[in-house]
């Protein structure tokens, strides 16, 4: 089977002449079909610039990244658009949420927007807004709701439209521990459950620990990869913790 997600040497600079700064050198991994990754690194690393160019929200400077057989590093601009409306989801840190739309209508507005029948609307949302808890808040406003709750607004958003990948950018950065652990098993139980895939930018080990395999950069390039496998949870988290060590700081300095 071909992979989901297949990147070849991606780099990214910034600047021009003598005022060039090289975010990303020479990276290359593959994501398959149903896989939950995270990245992690030191700050100043590269990840966010790594998380922007794979999302399509900036370019690569070189290399090619493949979407399934669309090689979305050479897609011009109205083309990549659609591409992005129909097959990538986002969960931001600071949520994105409209104020003046309910939370059903936040959640809903990818599919209103590629104009799915109502029918059909109505029943994803239902659905997703359970497999969030959050089917008792659909009519209240985002200012109506806890930070939490706002996030698994958001998720329910960025997976209503079942997108091919989920691009998550440090998802429980401005949560609670339980409202983070919250989100966390919803999302890995979706992930287990429907195979949702996702790539998650997290300076947080505990958060990194639901995922089944982490990608470490350091220095705008890939320094390291750890695997779940059959390893719990709680071992992958020790895991972690170890190799945070070794490239310098432990799991909550680290952005």
């Amino acid at each position: 089977m071909e992979h989901l997600l297949k990147v070849n040497g991606v780099e990214k600079i910034y600047g021009k002449g003598a005022n060039t700064f090289q975010a990303l050198k020479d990276i290359s991994f593959t994501i398959d079909h149903g896989e939950f990754v995270g990245v992690m690194g030191p700050s100043g690393a590269g990840k966010s610039t790594l998380l922007n160019v794979l999302a399509t929200i900036d370019t690569p400077t070189k290399g090619d990244i493949y979407v399934e057989e669309d090689n979305i590093a050479k897609m011009k601009e109205d083309k990549l658009a659609d591409f992005r409306r129909d097959h990538l989801g986002f969960i931001f840190q600071d949520y994105n949420l409209l104020d003046s739309l309910t939370v059903k209508e936040n959640i809903l507005l990818p599919l209103a927007v590629a104009k799915k029948p109502a029918k059909e609307i109505e029943e994803k949302v239902t659905a997703i807004s359970r497999s969030f808890g959050i089917e008792d808040l659909l009519d209240k406003y985002p200012y109506q709701i806890s930070g939490g709750q706002k996030q698994r607004t958001a998720s329910c958003r960025a997976l209503v439209s079942n997108p091919k990948l989920i691009f998550a950018d440090e998802p429980t950065g401005a949560l609670d521990s339980k409202s983070a652990t919250d989100l966390l098993e919803s999302l890995s139980n979706l992930n287990e459950a429907h195979e949702t895939t996702v790539m998650m930018v997290t300076h947080d080990a505990y958060a990194a620990s639901f995922c089944r395999r982490i990608l470490f950069i350091r220095d705008g390039g890939l320094s390291q990869e750890l695997v779940r496998g059959t390893h719990t949870r709680k071992e992958f988290f020790q895991m972690i913790l170890a190799e945070l060590a070794e490239v310098g700081g432990d799991g909550n300095d680290l952005v």
